[in-house]
């Protein structure tokens, strides 16, 4: 599938969804009644404005943040509802990809915010993560990328977490109080701290 290709099936999903009802669509058709704009000029308006204050106004940080967040929750939140294991399995794969990403982005951030235009690119990079289509990112990083280095260390991992949970139980002692309160008392060389 060439760029025309992908182009095009973003349009038709794009005026598929311009023609569903929800949310947004409701919203605009409100906006189209009192404005006389037809709805598509409304959307691709607002996307255009999106993109604009990505690359140049203040908070874009959080606006970029907010997409890859809020969309992709409530479809998980939903995929957890449904009966079916795959749109679970799709979210599951997101959500440690946009985790590996944050981490990696945590500590490359302040060469980061430098670079023109990173916000608009995180946004379209979290964007292709998401992707209702077979080649997202998601799938395709955790395929080429995590899944691959995982499973070269699960086992050095398994047993370093086994080890530290083993030692942070010899340091904390747990004593159920008579009114059901949790007291924790950190051991530090056989006595209490």
């Amino acid at each position: 599938m060439g760029l025309l290709g992908v182009l095009t099936s973003i349009k038709d999903r794009a005026e598929k969804f311009l023609n569903e009802k929800n949310v947004v669509t409701d919203f605009l058709g409100k906006v189209e009644e009192k404005t006389g704009i037809k709805k598509k000029v409304l959307a691709v308006g607002a996307v255009s404005l999106t993109g604009l204050y990505l690359v140049y106004g203040y908070g874009a940080s959080l606006l970029c943040n907010l997409i890859g967040f809020a969309y992709p929750a409530y479809y998980s939140i939903k995929a957890i509802e449904s009966p079916c294991k795959e749109d679970d399995t799709k979210w599951l794969t997101y959500w440690v990809v946009y985790g590996v990403f944050s981490l990696g982005e945590f500590f490359s951030d302040i060469f980061l915010y430098w670079f023109p235009f990173y916000y608009a690119f995180k946004c379209l990079f979290l964007l292709w993560c998401m992707a209702p289509v077979s080649w997202n990112g998601s799938q395709i990083i955790y395929n080429k990328v995590v899944r691959p280095a995982f499973l070269r260390h699960e086992a050095a991992v398994d047993n370093m977490v086994s080890d530290l949970s083993g030692k942070a139980m010899t340091f904390f002692v747990y004593d159920v109080g008579v009114s059901g309160t949790v007291h924790i008392q950190l051991v530090v060389k056989g006595g209490y701290f």
